[in-house]
């Protein structure tokens, strides 16, 4: 069983990275208006429209010749422009226009690219000492005081804290999107599941060549493993897998609103995205999705971002600090908050809303990658409030923003700044 954190980020954060198309978002019901408007500025039309194919599950290798899409629900498009086309697209949005704003494609990850075997455990081990280091030095008297839980052969530490385990419901009668990189369509662990499935990344399929989707996905939707030991929350939802991250774990932000738009036009109650990148900055375009999923029933919830040890100390990233998409930080077994675990932000809605294990998490990988192992990272706990998000909407019907305030009214207070861990950690009813 292999340890190591999930998408970790260097010492210093990343650039931003950028595709050459851009992102506009269409005030609310003004979408035709925009696309009109869009074409008169720029000239561009006959864009791929997600709901021209079925499920609005868009083929994203038809943007390229299509010159971009549009995702009708969201109310945003995704075009290649070039220097002409975007000035003129900046002057005709604003507040009164059809055109609310104009941002570049940025990329998420799911692990940092780049690094190298030798970084990613240097930083493991680097991360490890610095731990035995703090416990060998904290009083016996303080650890005996410390409320820890432990893995062992029944349930794992992640449902014992979040009391999963004592949970009745199963999340029986919901759907739970998880868009990341895929999953392992034939793990013997979900056999006989309800599981609908769709790749948005030009040519590859859904099947997870990375593990990262898996192992989301195990935590939030999975069951027992093969010896009995249960990992997962929502055991009997219908898990729908989009896969928005390449085998390479990255993906362009239109593969993600792509997903997003999969997830929602097909009813599903909760989104997972254990992705990002570190721009503190919130987006306009991923708000307004946010809200907008808000409105038709979803929750998002989203990482808050692995970047907190970089220089200097890292935020909320995209697209977690969102006001309306929620961000989940880690903590660890002890209830402590996880030093990479981003922080709050400056900026209106760049905060952490909750929190949940990410320290040590196991759950299920692609058989060939070994079946199972215990990962570390916000992407981790993201799935947990996933998951329990999936049994309060079973158990109360209520959705959207009723279901984000049931998350964050019910999540126990832990003693720690909420710019760390938000309202606190996330429960189980």
């Amino acid at each position: 069983m292999s340890e190591q954190p999930s998408f970790p980020i260097p010492e210093t954060a990343q650039a931003d990275e950028t595709t050459e198309r851009y992102i506009i978002t269409f005030r609310d019901d003004a979408v035709i208006e925009g696309l009109d408007l869009l074409s008169d500025q720029t000239g561009i039309r006959g864009l791929a429209n997600a709901a021209d194919f079925p499920d609005s599950a868009l083929d994203l290798g038809q943007i390229e010749a299509a010159g971009g899409a549009v995702f009708p629900t969201l109310g945003i498009a995704v075009v290649t422009l070039d220097e002409g086309g975007f000035g003129s697209v900046m002057t005709s949005a604003g507040e009164d226009s059809a055109i609310l704003a104009i941002e570049p494609e940025t990329t998420f990850y799911a692990i940092e690219e780049g690094l190298s075997v030798d970084y990613l455990q240097g930083y493991r081990d680097a991360v490890n000492h610095l731990y035995e280091k703090a416990t060998a030095t904290t009083d016996e008297a303080e650890i005996e005081k410390q409320v820890c839980f432990a893995d062992d052969t029944e349930f794992t530490w992640g449902l014992k804290a979040t009391k999963a385990m004592k949970s009745l419901l199963t999340g029986s009668g919901m759907k739970v999107a998880v868009l990341d990189t895929g999953m392992d369509l034939l793990h013997s662990d979900f056999a006989g599941r309800s599981i609908v499935s769709q790749s948005f990344v030009p040519g590859e399929d859904v099947q997870d060549g990375m593990g990262h989707g898996t192992h989301c996905i195990g935590t939030a939707c999975g069951f027992k493993d093969q010896n009995g030991r249960r990992y997962g929350i929502a055991h009997k939802s219908t898990i729908y897998v989009g896969k928005v991250l390449s085998n390479a774990g990255s993906g362009a932000g239109a593969w993600i609103l792509a997903g997003m738009e999969w997830a929602i036009v097909n009813g599903c109650q909760v989104i997972s995205m254990s992705l990002g990148n570190t721009n503190p900055n919130p987006s306009t375009a991923y708000e307004t999705v946010g809200r907008r999923a808000l409105q038709n029933g979803c929750l998002i919830v989203a990482a808050a971002g692995n970047h907190r040890l970089t220089s200097p100390p890292g935020t909320v990233g995209q697209p977690a600090n969102s006001p309306s998409i929620m961000a989940v930080a880690a903590i660890d077994n002890c209830l402590k908050v996880a030093d990479f675990s981003a922080k709050s932000g400056i900026l209106t809605g760049a905060k952490v809303d909750i929190a949940a294990p990410g320290v040590k998490v196991y759950s299920s990988l692609p058989v060939d990658k070994g079946r199972y192992a215990s990962w570390n990272g916000t992407s981790m706990a993201t799935p947990h409030v996933a998951g329990i998000a999936a049994l309060y909407a079973e158990l109360t019907g209520k959705r959207g923003a009723e279901l984000w305030q049931l998350l964050t009214s019910h999540a126990m207070a832990l003693p720690l700044p909420s710019t760390r861990v938000g309202s606190g950690l996330v429960e189980a009813p």
